[in-house]
């Protein structure tokens, strides 16, 4: 697994503790019963109902590991310390193409958060990495697969 830091604010990292605290204690205390149910029907080799609840078992703990790895590498933003003039993760940024002049609006978040047909795209990525720290006003030339992407910031928001 990666090491790199997840940005987050209190919220979004209160949610995960809550819910991996559900998965641990509520959904995998059901799928534990299912298990025994399933064992106590006798012959596990061709018992569908024990593989199966097994099988849910191991997925659920996967997911479970995931979150917990999400939230040992989560970095705490707080959102009323953060520079409102500049991008950074949290904000709303619309820019202009420079070379297609068309406005787009991308929501930098961190992993998890991503959302291409909304334009929430990772502070990590590419685009999110050469926008992050600029003004409104500063052009940004960010080299992605296909070229050279020039965009100028035309607004930040943040909360929104």
């Amino acid at each position: 697994m990666s090491d790199e830091r997840i940005p987050m604010t209190r919220d979004e990292y209160d949610g995960l503790k809550a819910k991996i605290d559900h998965m641990q204690s509520v959904q995998m205390i059901e799928i534990t019963k299912r298990v025994a149910a399933a064992r106590d029907m006798g012959d596990l080799s061709e018992n569908a109902e024990y593989h199966a609840a097994r099988e849910d078992q191991g997925m659920l703990q996967a997911k479970i590991d995931h979150l917990k790895n999400e939230l040992a590498r989560a970095d705490i933003i707080d959102m009323n310390h953060v520079a409102k003039d500049a991008v950074a993760f949290g904000a709303s940024v619309r820019v202009k193409d420079l070379d297609l002049d068309e406005e787009e609006t991308f929501v930098l978040v961190g992993p998890g958060k991503e959302d291409f047909s909304q334009n929430k795209i990772l502070t990590s990525s590419p685009i999110g990495k050469g926008l992050v720290g600029k003004k409104k006003g500063d052009i940004a030339e960010i080299q992605v697969p296909m070229g050279t992407l020039r965009y100028q910031v035309v607004e930040i928001q943040f909360g929104t």
